[in-house]
């Protein structure tokens, strides 16, 4: 990746808006009600009129969903039609009338405690119904009973559709728990009549720190394990007469939810420093720890990453001299959100003097040569150069969210 193609940070509350924005769309809403479209619907026998003489029934059922997004906060109208044949009786004669009913649901997807997505739907009532008949010129008698019976309907078909959004499996498929399904688990969340709802912001915190585990990030990374290495040659030591080469490969890193955060404090300039460097060392020393304090900021989630490097050393002086060295590469990383809907894990390029270099001499002489050559500052910082190199490609650490969430089916 280019520096032209860094990514733009956006912090975890905006992560977990533009989540459910993403997550909520109209197909998964349509998918949400399903279970009511398809349903027949029966309603009666009534007695309506005066004393009740008049008798009706009606019969339908419930058509698929329009569904319509407004709003900022991933709010839908969603309209469900019905189709009714309407059997009135009165005085021994039968009128047969179609009818037209819409119900309009209101539906707002929320999120709830631990990790859930919610599609929150308020009671229907009444008014939410609309009824219209369809009907051939009637008498008066009759025209006397469709107030009655748009009304009865208008209120039983709100009581129906309220009991099939109340019923357990209804609720089940409104309910996503995002992290059972990461974590591929059967959810104990799905079905509960009420939740404790949360905002879209502590709903981003909440999955970075339940999401990104160490577990998932080992994965990401454990990519790099048998990377080759090799470095040389090298001159070292006196006049530059030692030639060093080195092979290698990476070993499987580990990875660690980071400690607490430090801050190491700038440290008082020497007596024995001159003004100007003083000044300079001062000024270095705050930019570390500006910089290290940005990086380690308390509200994001991360990780140590140590890996582990296997080298062969071979040291020529007028004859070869083998080593071999263990080298562990301390790499701070750090989850962040980026635009649109981006996770990386970010990476904090390792220094040559935090790199721990144990070397094993074959040989006495070999073993004195290592002192005197000085080679452990020049591998180390090989070796660092290597890493970052390996490190700097954020697209190899990067988890497109959004596409994941447009290819999956939930």
């Amino acid at each position: 990746m280019t520096s032209s193609d860094q990514p733009t940070w956006i912090d975890y509350a905006e992560f977990g808006e533009r989540f459910v924005a993403a997550a909520v769309t109209e197909t998964r809403i349509e998918s949400a009600v399903s279970s009511v479209a398809g349903r027949g619907i029966t309603i009666g026998p009534f007695g309506i009129g005066p004393a009740g003489l008049a008798r009706f029934v009606a019969k339908g059922s419930i058509g698929k969903p329009t569904v319509i997004r407004r709003g900022p906060h991933v709010h839908f109208d969603v309209m469900l039609p019905v189709k009714l044949r309407v059997d009135v009786t009165l005085g021994g004669q039968r009128l047969r009338l179609e009818a037209v009913v819409e119900i309009d649901l209101s539906m707002h997807a929320r999120t709830a405690d631990p990790l859930l997505i919610v599609i929150d739907i308020p009671p229907v009532t009444g008014r939410d119904v609309s009824f219209v008949m369809r009907a051939q010129a009637i008498g008066t008698a009759w025209e006397l009973l469709l107030d009655p019976i748009a009304k009865l309907v208008q209120r039983e078909v709100a009581n129906r559709i309220n009991a099939i959004l109340a019923d357990p499996d209804s609720q089940r498929g409104r309910t996503f728990d995002v992290q059972a399904i990461m974590d591929g688990t059967r959810s104990a969340y799905r079905g509960r009549p009420t939740h404790e709802w949360i905002g879209y912001d502590e709903f981003g915190r909440r999955f970075f720190a339940r999401i990104v585990t160490a577990e998932r990030v080992r994965q990401v990374v454990e990519s790099m394990a048998g990377k080759p290495i090799e470095v040389g040659p090298l001159r070292t030591g006196p006049g530059n007469k030692a030639e060093v080469w080195v092979q290698g490969s990476v070993r499987l890193p580990r990875v660690a939810a980071a400690g607490p955060v430090t801050v190491t404090p700038v440290p008082e300039p020497r007596i024995a420093e001159l003004p100007h460097a003083a000044a300079e060392s001062a000024a270095a020393a705050a930019a570390a720890a500006e910089a290290h304090a940005n990086s380690h900021d308390p509200a994001l989630v991360r990780f140590d990453l140590t890996i582990p490097v296997s080298l062969d050393i071979s040291v020529d002086v007028l004859k070869t001299n083998r080593y071999r060295a263990e080298v562990q590469v301390p790499v701070a990383l750090t989850a962040r959100a980026a635009e649109p809907l981006l996770i990386v894990i970010d990476a904090v390029p390792p220094r040559a003097r935090d790199i721990d270099l144990e070397m094993t001499a074959e040989g006495w002489r070999a073993a004195a040569l290592g002192k005197l050559a000085g080679m452990r500052k020049q591998i180390a910082a090989q070796v660092a150069k290597v890493v970052r190199a390996e490190v700097a490609d954020v697209s190899r650490r990067t988890i497109d969210v959004g596409a994941r969430l447009d290819s999956t089916r939930v």
